[in-house]
């Protein structure tokens, strides 16, 4: 199976509503699956915060959420990509820090194989924190905003 192939597939789907397509031939297996993503719970993670200990130099792991971030969510990236702030360069960001958030609301732009996939907020509140920068990549469950609850 080539690239034009799998495009011609994808095509497919997208002219004809369809969410997950399976293949298999000549040994190689194709699953393609697509949607929104809607009926996800955002990934919900404690802050972690290593120390060095004065005497020893050492790393040590604390367990204790920050202080400031301990009721606050993250909306986290559902896939490896690069994360964009606003839909093109010359656009203003989907959302800044400081601004209220609602439920399905777009708030940044993840570029996998060179599709533009929109990731939607699946909590309301306030952003806190942004600790990704624009154009930067990402990793499968990375924070790409702090929210904190309204």
């Amino acid at each position: 199976m080539n690239l034009k192939e799998i495009r011609e597939i994808i095509s497919l789907m997208n002219e004809n509503d369809i969410t997950e397509v399976e293949l298999e031939r000549e040994g190689t297996k194709i699953k393609l699956r697509k949607g929104s993503f809607d009926g996800y719970e955002p990934i919900i993670r404690p802050h972690i915060e290593y120390r060095s200990e004065p005497s020893s130099g050492s790393k040590v792991l604390s367990e204790e959420p920050k202080e400031k971030n301990s009721h606050c969510n993250e909306i986290s990236s559902p896939m490896v990509g690069t994360f964009y702030r606003a839909p093109s360069p010359e656009s203003p960001n989907f959302v800044d820090v400081g601004q209220i958030v609602e439920v399905g609301q777009v708030v940044c732009i993840v570029e996998a194989m060179k599709l533009m996939n929109e990731i939607k907020s699946e909590i309301k509140g306030k952003i806190v924190e942004i600790p990704v920068d624009n154009a930067q990549p990402v990793e499968f469950g990375q924070a790409l905003f702090v929210v904190e609850p309204v």
